[in-house]
């Protein structure tokens, strides 16, 4: 039986890297590239999971290349391939076979985002990879699956938002559909896919004698799924769901507003009790009381009214006082942040979320901590992710190649 998280040794702790955190000792393989896959692989390794990432020799993971940059590295690389083991390995080079078949005997997940065949191409077909490790979990992430018209489809995070229904209902009415200002489609799918890997592991667990998984993950019906009720609004009403700007469809009033000193406020509630909050924090009491507005459905029908009477409210006090009122009062708003913003939060500060770790590049840098917080098996991040095949010598020396045998490796461009 393994230690409880009370009582691991400076040693045990030692032995993994100094991991922590639920899933310490599970060891993943990411061969994936850019967001979404690796996503999934970080956030297992937010976990406690060892995580080693193998990029192609020379070029590397493509998101090496994406902006924002700091002295011409990738700040974006640095965050979402944080903590991660870095190698470099050409999978297609025959020496390159022996060295990835020992990584695998030692890995309990592999995460890959190929289009779907590629990997076949290389040799390492399922029955290939299994016989490697027959426990294996295999999660291959695509934009449209491994099977269907377009699963040899490339995509972006832009074409799961677009076919996956996001984009068409964000943004106003009178306007085109629109992006978030960030590739929200590949955190989705990240977080599927480490979700899907955990239900993978937790069959595993129950039957050792099984063979592992392999793990289908569509990004665009990621996307799709966590609108959840889009389509059966569609098939049971009629109805595509539409934009709506900043205004809410589902609560009134429920709209992001200007204050008189130019700040921007977003305020939500939908229960009867917090609509009766929101009206005592501008004054306004007599709205909770009129039956006009007794209920949500109520409200929505009037919810042009409400959200002119609320948004007239703000435009005549500033930020700090409409915060300090509606605290007071109970009810739901929050002032909308910038990242400084969100530095320099009280809240955020208390609780320690922007944790301080190394940067091979920039010193101690604040990355978002882990999500959720474990109490009894804390998790911690340690560290950004440095440059290619960085761990090429540490990793492979402790498979037995000797440092003569790198080189010729290296020459040859395998690793």
């Amino acid at each position: 039986m393994k230690p409880s998280s009370a009582s691991r040794s400076a040693a045990d702790v030692a032995s993994d890297g100094g991991k922590t955190g639920p899933l310490r000792g599970l060891r993943v393989l990411d061969i994936s590239t850019i967001v979404a896959a690796p996503t999934a692989a970080a956030l297992l390794g937010d976990y406690g999971a060892q995580v080693t990432k193998i990029e192609l020799p020379g070029s590397g993971d493509g998101l090496r290349n994406f902006a924002p940059f700091k002295e011409g590295r990738s700040l974006w690389w640095k965050a979402t391939n944080r903590d991660k083991r870095l190698l470099t390995l050409d999978l297609r080079h025959p020496r390159a076979r022996p060295i990835f078949s020992a990584l695998l005997a030692e890995t309990d997940v592999l995460i890959e985002n190929f289009r779907p065949g590629t990997l076949d191409g290389w040799g390492w077909s399922r029955d290939a990879l299994w016989q490697a490790q027959p426990r294996l979990v295999i999660l291959r992430a695509t934009a449209f699956g491994q099977d269907g018209p377009y699963a040899a489809r490339p995509g972006f995070a832009r074409v799961f938002e677009a076919m996956g229904g996001l984009a068409y209902i964000t943004g106003s009415p009178e306007g085109p559909p629109m992006h978030a200002g960030y590739p929200i489609g590949d955190a989705i799918g990240g977080l599927f896919g480490a979700l899907g890997v955990m239900a993978a592991l937790w069959k595993r667990a129950r039957a050792p004698d099984l063979l592992g998984e392999d793990i289908d993950l569509s990004l665009t019906e990621g996307v799709l799924k966590l609108l959840d009720f889009l389509t059966l609004k569609q098939e049971l009403l009629g109805e595509s769901h539409e934009r709506s700007g900043n205004l809410s469809q589902y609560a009134a009033p429920g709209g992001v507003y200007r204050s008189r000193d130019g700040q921007w406020v977003s305020l939500s509630g939908s229960t009867d009790a917090i609509f009766a909050a929101n009206c005592k924090a501008i004054g306004r009491e007599d709205l909770a009381a009129n039956a006009r507005y007794a209920t949500n459905r109520h409200r929505c029908e009037s919810a042009a009214v409400l959200n002119a009477v609320f948004g007239d409210w703000f435009a005549l006090h500033d930020l700090d006082e409409i915060v300090r009122l509606f605290e007071r009062a109970g009810g739901t708003l929050a002032p909308v942040y910038s990242a400084r913003q969100i530095a320099e939060d009280p809240q955020m500060r208390a609780r320690g979320f922007l944790q301080a770790v190394e940067d091979p590049d920039h010193g101690r840098v604040h990355l978002p901590g882990v999500v959720p917080r474990f109490a009894l098996d804390p998790c911690a991040i340690r560290r950004t992710a440095g440059g290619l095949g960085v761990d090429n010598a540490e990793v492979y020396g402790g498979l037995g190649l000797a440092p003569a045998e790198l080189e010729s490796l290296a020459r040859q461009r395998v690793i």
